[in-house]
């Protein structure tokens, strides 16, 4: 019988609210299937489970905050007989909830958690809300009667219309909240990650000449942005200096058992979030562009799983939209590195002894002096400049 426990979504995480099961007892699961959703500052998480199986109890009522790593369901494998129903506790018993639970205060009053209605998608959630459908009265079309987006938006067009809400924002408590989770992350970094920097330029223009070129050929929809270029090249180099990719664990450096790059997402309600896209290395580069607009819009309207926030090795950060030249970014912990990228700006440039206007970027690098040092973060910096001077290589 395995326990499925209440995953760390992050260093800063110490416990989260279940909101909903997805899964009743005896249904059956595989692997990564998505059987609850999990509030955590970072917004509703939906959960999967890594054991295939039939859920044989559920342990945790929605609602209820749980510390990370208490049991909250029960899985027995394929032929496995279920589990005799619990007695009343002993001490040495399972608890039917954790010791240090308490009840969750409902967010919203139009929205309850309740395990005996149809499940209702994170997103569906949201949508409903912004236009003011009950979602009581809707019958879902959906898998087991899920109520989709589609059943939400079309009940919203059927509806006369309403007073519009206002943009999605965080209440005071939610905003503070995730401010505070930051605030404990970042935190501890500063107080125990011996940071170094380190910072260089990189002539951007043949990259974005290639890029300009690449895009005329693809669909409208496929088209590129050149920070997937930038993402690309920094899961690549770090082929090259390994000791930047992966964890800082019981005083020693675990690699990651892939290249799994985070990239930073700001959120709409305030803070942000930085989702796994999952072998970036490997991916061709439009799949590395589609897999970070699907980690947008799903950090954006709450339906990131628990996976995509626990898997990254390293982060990569930009702010450049927002007219920064250069960043000096925070590792985020465990992980030993983070790469920040500020704008693109033309500067006059020295190209085979003549002097022309070229656009560049500013790379840096925050690294963990105990993985790794200066000598190595160089290196990784001027394998991502050599990468970026030969853009077709990383299609």
């Amino acid at each position: 019988m395995a326990e499925f426990r209440m995953p760390s979504l992050g260093s800063d995480m110490e416990a989260g609210t279940l909101v909903e099961w997805l899964v009743k007892p005896g249904d059956t699961v595989a692997r990564g299937d998505i059987v609850a959703v999990v509030e955590t500052q970072k917004g509703a998480i939906e959960i999967e489970t890594f054991q295939a199986g039939v859920v044989d109890r559920l342990v945790v009522e929605p609602g209820t905050e749980v510390p990370v790593g208490t049991v909250i369901a029960h899985i027995r494998g394929e032929g496995e007989p279920a589990a005799p129903a619990p007695e009343t506790p002993t001490p040495a018993s399972e608890p039917v909830a954790p010791k240090a639970a308490k009840p969750r205060k409902p967010a919203e009053p139009t929205a309850p958690a309740a395990a005996s209605r149809a499940r209702v998608s994170p997103a569906a959630r949201q949508r409903a809300r912004d236009l003011g459908v009950d979602l009581e009265t809707l019958t879902g079309t959906g898998a087991d009667g899920a109520v989709t987006l589609v059943d939400v938006e079309r009940a919203g067009a059927a509806a006369p219309a309403p007073v519009p809400a206002p943009a999605a924002k965080p209440t005071g408590d939610a905003a503070a909240a995730m401010r505070r989770a930051i605030a404990a992350a970042m935190a501890r970094s500063k107080r125990e990650i011996p940071h170094y920097y380190l910072a260089t330029t990189i002539d951007l223009t043949r990259a974005l000449d290639w890029l300009e070129t690449e895009n005329r050929r693809r669909p409208v929809a496929e088209r590129l942005l050149y920070g997937a270029l930038l993402i690309k090249a920094a899961a690549l180099a770090l082929k090259e200096v390994p000791e930047l990719n992966g964890f800082w664990r019981d005083d020693a450096f675990v690699p990651g058992t892939g290249i799994h790059v985070g990239a930073a997402i700001a959120l709409r309600r305030g803070g942000l979030v930085a989702p796994a896209i999952r072998d970036t290395d490997t991916r061709e580069l439009g799949d590395v562009m589609a897999a970070f607009r699907d980690l947008v819009q799903r950090a954006r309207t709450g339906r990131l799983r628990a996976s995509e926030l626990s898997d990254p090795t390293v982060t990569v950060t930009s702010l450049g939209e927002n007219g920064v030249e250069t960043v000096f970014p925070v590792i985020y912990p465990p992980q030993v590195a983070i790469v920040g990228f500020g704008s693109v700006v033309e500067r006059p440039w020295s190209v085979d002894g003549t002097i022309e206007s070229r656009r560049v970027i500013s790379a840096s690098l925050a690294a963990d002096h105990r993985a790794s040092d200066g000598h190595r973060g160089a290196l990784y910096l001027r394998a991502l400049d050599r990468l970026l001077q030969t853009p077709e290589t990383l299609a």
